[in-house]
């Protein structure tokens, strides 16, 4: 199978991304070093501008639409992350975005994501078909499409965070055995893995789901895309992704 992307494509999104989004620390806790009886760094993307790592993808996208294609908008999906990253970086592009959100996200997302200038259409997560209602907005509005992980532009700016974090160990001198990654959508997980195996080859890259939401790891164990059970909850409430890209 074709590599969507490479290592290049995420230098590049790093390129578009200074001076754009935080480059976060590496941290870390001694009582935490010592109840996993080892060294072990975070990235807290929690610092980053919108509160997740959402916003390099967003703005790695739409930083490359065409005039025309800006003039006529976005259109996107989300339960609050993406959509707050979405709204964020066309504000700065002065693009207008349109956003389909749950009508039961919580309420600091959605009043963020109209802070941020976005235009907020909600539905009923359980009865009703996100990406379908923001699909008919785009047709409608000749709007541009923003998936939240489905597109290489946001698996290159997602990727970023996994190239900070090889760069940064590198600068320490460490060789880190594994880095974990919290996996919804996969777009995340999946550029980071392309950074961080280009520069750190022999270091493993894993993915953490919580359970009930380990669609990622059993697509990998079937070899076919597997779905979450659409009765699953979790306090994660950012995750909506019911099947890995």
């Amino acid at each position: 199978m074709t590599a969507i992307i490479d290592v290049t494509d995420v230098e590049e999104a790093a390129q578009r991304l200074h001076g754009v989004a935080v480059r976060t620390p590496l941290i870390e806790s001694a009582d935490l070093n010592e109840r996993a009886g080892g060294r072990v760094l975070l990235k807290p993307e929690c610092l980053q501008r919108t509160g997740s790592f959402k916003i390099r993808g967003a703005y790695n996208l739409l930083s490359q639409l065409s005039p025309a294609q800006s003039a006529r908008g976005v259109v996107a999906w989300s339960s609050g992350n993406h959509a707050q990253g979405v709204a964020a970086a066309a504000g700065m592009l002065g693009i207008h975005a349109a956003i389909v959100m749950p009508e039961d996200a919580p309420v600091a997302k959605l009043e963020n994501t109209r802070r941020l200038g976005g235009e907020v259409i909600t539905y009923d997560r359980y009865s009703g078909d996100r990406e379908g209602i923001a699909r008919e907005i785009a047709a409608e509005r000749g709007a541009e499409l923003v998936p939240s992980y489905d597109h290489e532009h946001i698996i290159a700016g997602q990727g970023t965070v996994g190239l900070e974090i090889a760069e940064q160990c590198l600068d320490q001198d460490l060789r880190p055995a594994r880095v974990l990654i919290c996996c919804g959508g996969g777009g995340l997980t999946a550029g980071s893995a392309v950074a961080i195996k280009d520069r750190l080859p022999d270091t493993q890259v894993q993915t953490v789901e919580p359970a009930g939401f380990d669609d990622t790891a059993r697509s990998l164990a079937e070899g076919v895309p597997q779905n979450v059970d659409p009765d699953a909850r979790s306090i994660c409430d950012a995750l909506q992704a019911h099947t890995p890209g």
